[in-house]
């Protein structure tokens, strides 16, 4: 049986063709370390905040008395952090649904407070292996604003 004769390639096509694959290899590897600084960046990191927020000594009371809408702020600030991320409303991403979340915990003034200091100092354990990161720029009011909108989207009001 007789081979057929390989095909040659030229060297300069050789040439031409190595210095395209480094050049590809070059672009994916920059395109990588992007992503992973923008998914590092956007998954919790510590975010330069002004001191122009004013607290009041025992907010959730003051708001109550106001009529101030707590679990709206809450989805407010949300919606405005970089829980999305992460989470979905109704659908497991890296975390649990909030959803989820909701069914989980009773909407009880305890389990805010839990959930808010799992926001606050972040956690792993509980929903996989996956750590959530910490928020130590968010204030302990803000985090319990977001625990009190997550626990109602089953619908349970506070008790």
């Amino acid at each position: 049986m007789i081979l057929p004769e390989p095909v040659r390639i030229p060297p300069s096509t050789k040439k031409y063709l190595a210095f395209k694959t480094k050049k590809m290899n070059k672009i994916i590897y920059f395109l990588s370390v992007i992503v992973m600084i923008t998914l590092v960046a956007s998954c919790g990191g510590k975010k330069e905040s002004s001191n122009t927020e004013e607290y009041v000594a025992n907010e959730s009371k003051a708001e109550a008395q106001s009529g101030v809408d707590v679990i709206a702020q809450g989805e407010a600030l949300v919606n405005g952090s970089d829980c999305k991320t992460c989470h979905h409303k109704t659908n497991k991403i890296i975390g649990p649904a909030h959803l989820e979340v909701a069914k989980k915990y009773d909407f009880t003034e305890a389990n805010v407070k839990m959930l808010a200091d799992k926001i606050i100092k972040g956690g792993s354990g509980v929903w996989g292996e996956v750590p959530m990161n910490g928020h130590p720029d968010l204030s302990v009011a803000d985090a319990e604003k977001m625990a009190k909108y997550v626990l109602s989207l089953d619908g349970e009001k506070e008790h």
